[in-house]
């Protein structure tokens, strides 16, 4: 979740507000002098999401001289360790300059002290340790503090990074899915009803008397696909509601139509079995394009004068197969086309399976089995 950035900075201001205090009340003396030196400390740090760089350098140069001066050594180290953290956040390169700019501003009076200090390592105080009084522990310590807010930074700007990889490749593959969708659609909708339309139209100019009933076959199935690929567009407009989506795509009630659609354009059908209404809608939808799309192929493709069609379902799967007498070598020509490819889609969709092939007795077989569940 993201924090609102009011209230990042207003943090941020209580951050240095609290570093400064505490670097006053850390300083045995007093005057304007330590005043001064702890407010160059830690009043920077309100701006060390918005300057990260700036507020580094001036809090390290700052922090420098107030250890040197004595004023507030503990609280300058880890003035320095809060200014380095948004450096380090920005980038590897930045990261790179920032870890030895905060060792080089917490380590020099550091280790100035422990060259020029009479203390033993371990100073004893009336027989008690005291390790808060030695050079060289402080300057591990403030070793320790520095590395372990790099290696924070480095470890957040890491995770960063890869969540932005992950949203980035989500986005890729909801556009790339999105386009196949809208191609299945446009190839479904528009290449099933423009067969039609330029068989009846072909069949127009050699008919006698009959050309009449073509024509009218020919307006309505014009009409049909112009309502459709608005159907299709206006989805693409504005994101439907999912009872819309639903009410709007097509179910195994449209079946007879296709049926229907592929008698008039001189195909023998046969159907067996129900139309069963317990199949949810997005698998119905599935089906009714799969038989679309295996019907126009019969007309498009197979020269056939017969072609039967089956709809099975069982509690959990729904089963079409449609069967043809026509030829195969047209389909071999066209078996990775956009056609058998976009039904092969429809049924990964649901997790089902779709076979083509010619059959053993001649013609040319579409079996599919989408799943669903229960």
């Amino acid at each position: 979740m993201l924090i609102p950035r009011r209230a990042l900075l207003v943090a941020d201001v209580l951050l240095a507000v609290t570093v400064t205090a505490a670097a006053v009340l850390r300083t045995p003396a007093s005057g304007v002098a330590v005043w001064a030196l702890s407010a160059l400390v830690g009043l920077p740090l309100a701006a060390r999401r918005r300057r990260p760089v700036p507020v580094l350098a001036l809090v390290g140069t700052a922090a420098a001289v107030a250890m040197l001066a004595g004023v507030g050594a503990e609280v300058s180290m880890w003035a320095v360790a809060l200014a380095l953290y948004p450096v380090a956040i920005i980038s590897a390169q930045a990261a790179a300059w920032g870890l030895p700019t905060a060792l080089a501003a917490v380590l020099l009076p550091g280790l100035t002290d422990a060259a020029t200090s009479r203390f033993p390592l371990i100073p004893v105080t009336d027989g008690v340790e005291s390790f808060s009084t030695t050079p060289w522990l402080a300057t591990a310590m403030s070793i320790a503090v520095i590395a372990g807010s790099w290696a924070l930074a480095w470890a957040v700007r890491s995770s960063r990074r890869h969540a932005a990889e992950l949203t980035r490749l989500r986005t890729a593959r909801a556009i790339t899915e999105e386009r196949l969708r809208i191609a299945r659609d446009v190839h479904d909708v528009v290449g099933h009803n423009l067969s039609l339309i330029a068989m009846n139209a072909a069949v127009a100019q050699h008919l006698g008397t009959e050309q009449n009933a073509a024509l009218r076959t020919i307006e309505q199935v014009s009409r049909g696909a112009l309502n459709d690929v608005r159907a299709v567009l206006g989805g693409l407009r504005d994101e439907p509601s999912p009872d819309d989506r639903q009410d709007s795509s097509p179910d195994l009630a449209g079946v007879g139509g296709l049926i229907e659609a592929a008698r008039a354009a001189g195909v023998d059908v046969t159907v067996d079995g129900p139309h069963p209404s317990a199949v949810p809608a997005a698998v119905q939808t599935s089906a009714y394009r799969i038989l679309q799309e295996a019907l126009t192929n019969v007309r498009r493709h197979a020269n056939a004068r017969h072609c039967h069609v089956s709809v099975t379902a069982t509690p959990h799967a729904l089963t079409l197969c449609v069967v043809d007498d026509g030829t195969t070598t047209a389909r071999r020509h066209t078996a990775t086309g956009h056609g058998l490819a976009g039904m092969r889609e429809r049924a990964a969709l649901h997790g089902g399976t779709l076979t083509t092939g010619p059959q053993p007795t001649g013609g040319f077989a579409v079996r599919a089995t989408l799943p669903f569940p229960t």
